[in-house]
Formats: C-alpha cells, sequence, structure tokens
C-alpha cells in the first residue's frame, strides 16, 4: 500500500523533510515515527497509519512535498486508519490566510460576474476548458466559491495547486481590508530588489533559504513595515531578586523545576499586564476594534540553532513561579530540540525576548504581530548606584519595551515600565513558596 502524507494541521500542507527514521526492509508499527518534516516553524513527526514493512522510500531528506504525497510504500499492511489520508488541505489554506500567511503567488482580480453565473463556470476558462486542477482541489473549490478560473496556477503546464489557491485567498482578504487605491500605490512603491552577482567580487557559497527562514523573514518584514514601533528603554536593580533566587534554587531543583530570573521576571509581568490590559490587546485591522484578552499567553523567544521559535506559555495568568519555572524550561528545551509542535506557537498575547544569557545589553526587539507590545531584557552587570545618597554597587538589567504606538501612547509605556520595574525590585519573597 502507498503510504502518503497527511494533512499537517491547520495552515500547514507541505514541508521539507529533515529525517528519515525507517529504511527499506524495516518493520514497523502503527504510531512508529516514519520522517520528521519541517513545517513553517516546527518540526513535526510524521507515524505510520498502519503496521507491516517497508518496501520502498519515496521521498528523501530535504525534499520538500505536500499533503498527499507518497513517502513510503508498505508490504502486509491494513488499511490506513481513519484521517491517514490528506482531509481539506484547501480549509487549511484558507485558515492560514486567515492568520495572514505570506501569498505565495499574484493571481488576477476577483470578477465582478452574477453569482449564479460564477458558480456554474467557476472551473472554466474563457475558451470553455476546465482550469487544470486535481479532482479533490475542484471539489474543496466548489465547497468553498472559490472561482478556479481566476486563481493562476504555478505548478507545470499552468496546474493550480494548492498554494495557488491559498494565495488567492490571501489577496482576496487584504483586498477587503485595504482601499484598492492604496493597495495598488502600496504595490507600484515596491520596486523590485536588485540582483547583485556576488561571485564577480570572489570566490561564494550559496544554500536556500529554509521554511523556517523564510517564515521568520516574512514575519519581521510585516512587522516592521506595518507598525508604527517605538522602543521605551529602562534598567532594573535585580540584586534582591538575585539574593531571592539563590536562596530558593535548591528548593525548587527539588521540585524537578530551575529558578531563573526569567522566570520571576514573568511572574511580575504578568502582574503588571494585568495592571495595564491595553498592553496584552490587539488590534483588529478588518473590524477597527482593539481586542482586549482575558487571557494571557506569554510568548518565550528561544534562540535555536534552525532559528529564532517563540513557543507560548498559556494562562500565564493564572500560574505560579514555580509553573512559569517548568512550562519555561519545557518549552525551551523543545524548542531547541525541534518538538515545538504548530500549536505550542501560537495565541501568544506578550513576548519576552531575554538576550541577557548571550551578553545582549539594549537592544529594539521587534513586535511579534498581532500583539502590541514586547519585552527585551539584556545582560544585567554591576554597576555603582546612588542608593540613600550612598554609591553602592548593584546588579542592573536592561530592560527595552518595543510598543505599537497606533494603541499605546508614550506615557502609557513610561507608566508600564515604571510599573514593571516597580514589580521586579520589590518582588514578594511569599511568591516563592513551594
Amino acid at each position: 500500500m502507498d503510504v502518503r502524507l497527511p494533512n499537517l494541521g491547520e495552515g500547514a500542507d507541505s514541508g521539507v523533510v529533515v529525517s528519515i527514521h525507517v529504511k527499506v526492509g524495516d518493520v514497523v508499527a502503527k504510531g512508529q515515527t516514519l520522517l520528521e518534516l519541517e513545517s513553517g516553524k516546527a518540526v513535526a513527526p510524521i507515524p505510520a497509519p498502519v503496521a507491516g514493512k517497508v518496501a520502498s522510500v519515496r521521498v528523501k531528506e530535504g525534499e520538500k512535498i505536500t499533503a498527499g504525497t507518497v513517502i513510503f510504500q508498505f508490504e502486509g499492511a491494513g488499511a490506513p486508519a481513519a484521517g491517514a489520508t490528506p482531509a481539506a488541505p484547501l480549509k487549511k489554506a484558507a485558515a492560514a490566510a486567515k492568520a495572514q500567511e505570506p501569498e505565495p503567488n499574484v493571481v488576477e482580480e476577483a470578477d465582478t460576474t452574477e453569482s449564479g453565473e460564477a458558480e456554474e463556470n467557476a472551473d472554466l476558462l474563457e475558451d470553455g476548458t476546465p482550469a487544470a486542477a486535481s479532482p479533490e482541489l475542484r471539489r474543496i473549490a466548489r465547497l468553498l466559491g472559490i472561482p478556479l478560473r481566476k486563481v493562476r496556477g504555478s505548478g507545470h503546464g499552468g496546474r493550480i495547486t494548492f498554494d495557488d489557491a491559498r494565495g488567492y485567498i490571501a489577496r482576496l482578504r487584504r483586498q477587503a481590508g485595504l482601499p484598492k487605491t492604496a493597495s495598488a500605490n502600496a504595490a507600484a512603491s515596491a520596486p523590485a530588489p536588485e540582483r547583485i552577482d556576488f561571485a564577480q567580487f570572489g570566490k561564494v557559497t550559496t544554500r536556500p533559504l529554509t521554511p523556517l527562514r523564510k517564515v521568520i523573514s516574512q514575519r519581521m518584514l510585516e512587522s516592521w513595515t506595518q507598525i508604527p514601533q517605538v522602543t521605551q528603554f529602562d534598567e532594573v536593580d535585580i540584586s534582591t531578586l538575585l539574593e531571592l533566587r539563590k536562596k530558593h534554587v535548591a528548593a525548587f531543583e527539588s521540585k524537578g523545576a530551575r529558578l531563573t530570573v526569567t522566570g520571576i521576571v514573568l511572574r511580575a509581568l504578568v502582574a503588571t499586564l494585568q495592571k495595564h490590559p491595553l498592553f496584552n490587546a490587539s488590534i483588529d485591522d478588518h473590524a477597527q476594534q482593539v481586542v482586549l484578552k482575558e487571557y494571557i499567553h506569554l510568548g518565550i523567544a528561544v534562540d535555536t540553532e534552525a532559528g529564532l521559535l517563540v513557543p507560548v506559555i498559556r494562562d500565564a495568568q493564572s500560574k505560579n513561579v514555580l509553573q512559569l519555572s517548568r512550562d519555561l524550561q519545557s518549552l525551551a528545551e523543545k524548542a531547541r530540540d525541534r518538538k515545538v509542535s504548530l500549536e505550542e506557537l501560537r495565541g501568544g498575547s506578550f513576548t519576552v525576548s531575554n538576550q541577557g544569557g548571550i551578553g545582549g545589553g539594549y537592544f529594539t526587539p521587534i513586535i511579534n504581530r498581532p500583539e502590541v507590545a514586547i519585552l527585551g531584557m539584556g545582560k544585567a552587570s554591576l554597576k555603582p548606584v546612588v542608593k540613600d545618597k550612598q554609591i553602592v554597587p548593584r546588579t542592573v538589567m536592561p530592560l527595552a519595551l518595543s510598543y505599537d504606538h497606533r494603541l499605546i501612547d508614550g506615557g502609557s509605556a513610561a507608566r508600564f515600565i515604571a510599573d514593571l520595574a516597580a514589580a521586579i525590585e520589590n518582588f514578594s519573597e511569599k511568591e516563592l513558596a513551594v
């Protein structure tokens, strides 16, 4: 039987093979990991849908594959389990477009044909021939009301792919939220990048951008160009906090947790966000509304060999320092091992980026859309500080708060970072009881 790449989850219908765990002749059990696939910012294990013997391996490491691709052939295997074959990849594409995934292809303008005629001829080109697309894509396009004749195919011979349909959906969503003149002006003002032959200056080596790096690049560009970002700087005295950490670190270790400065700061940050809920909000650009969230899901920027990942600690408002420390350690390890799931990378309401362990000082972290603020923490250092009219040595840590000036004003940002510094400097020892 053919074993095909299954549905990867919302917003993901393709990926790059990172590693293959079985070879021809291996007998595998149902649920055993066959390969690992990098999709977006996560690496997902692909399990065997049934037990059987590997007759052939149809993919190789580094190859980009899509849902439905035959990845292995089994012999002596039964029928695949329900849900093992791809199901509604275009619905996932629509959900991805809703989350503002990058548009992979340029498509033609949507037409203004009457709805009845449009539905009847949705698959037909001007010459009366059907648009080139798979039966599955045609079926789902009809369900979702997508006129395939308006989608420009990027596949062989102009064949329409699921990525092309996703681009069509993303284009329509953006046009619905922006005036046509603004969209046209933006497109006209973005010149094509100059192509440079670097080899003319000397020897070079090239390598393709990884899917993760492409996602990071797109996200950072969108944030930088679409958000009027301002960064508020301050510094906080963490001398007392370090003493508290040293006093309680053994108790936390006995509970299987590592007590860090970041873990304590997260608890102080939660209290500050509850006092300033606007920093935990989002702007709904389509509805022109401010979305105030009753939950606090903290994104934690993790530096990995593959690139920056931001797993999310959910419901931080209901967790103590011990629970936050456990979540922080677990998610950081999973991110560095590329075992973090797509679900664990979604839904953040405020992000924290700590460069202190690397050695960075002040910096301007870029807001993680659709959030409206992000906190940067730098390396703490010993400095002479005036305290009670005396110059004393204190350990001081830099803070950097970047915020969306469409929603947050400078005065609000100054009050937020001042309250956060006070919460850190006056952190209650009772919070560390385990």
